[in-house]
């Protein structure tokens, strides 16, 4: 089995893998200037699949249907399956997260990084494959 148990430090790793009920990554975003929010993910939705956030350091914003949920560190966010949802940085200041995800929302995650281009039809494409639209 290829799946990993411990990842120690988690910094920019995950534990499980594909194919799995769910994973864990920690991420970060370095932080935006003032202005428009600059999302980390574009505003989506999975018809199969909940997700949840959960701050180590710093802040995330979190659209959970057509509510804005301000998590500092220490909080977590949970949307459900259906639910549209996209998330960001609201500060210059980095913010450090646990992304807990189903194996189809890596797998989608993986896809979108590994896109050669990232047109909308593409994205559609790849959004769709994995039970989820791109709103």
């Amino acid at each position: 089995m290829s799946s990993k148990i411990i990842a120690s430090p988690l910094a920019g790793k995950t534990v499980g893998s594909l194919g799995q009920d769910f994973i864990i990554a920690e991420w970060q975003d370095a932080g935006a200037p003032p202005g428009p929010p600059r999302w980390i993910a574009p505003l989506h939705l999975h018809h199969k699949d909940d997700e949840a956030w959960y701050v180590l350091e710093g802040k995330l914003q979190v659209r959970v249907g057509d509510e804005i949920h301000e998590a500092g560190a220490g909080c977590a966010v949970f949307v459900p399956r259906g639910t549209a949802h996209t998330y960001w940085n609201p500060d210059p200041a980095p913010v450090r997260y646990l992304l807990i995800m189903t194996s189809n929302i890596y797998a989608l995650v993986q896809g979108i990084h590994s896109l050669p281009e990232r047109s909308a039809a593409a994205l559609k494409t790849l959004f769709e494959k994995h039970d989820s639209v791109l709103l």
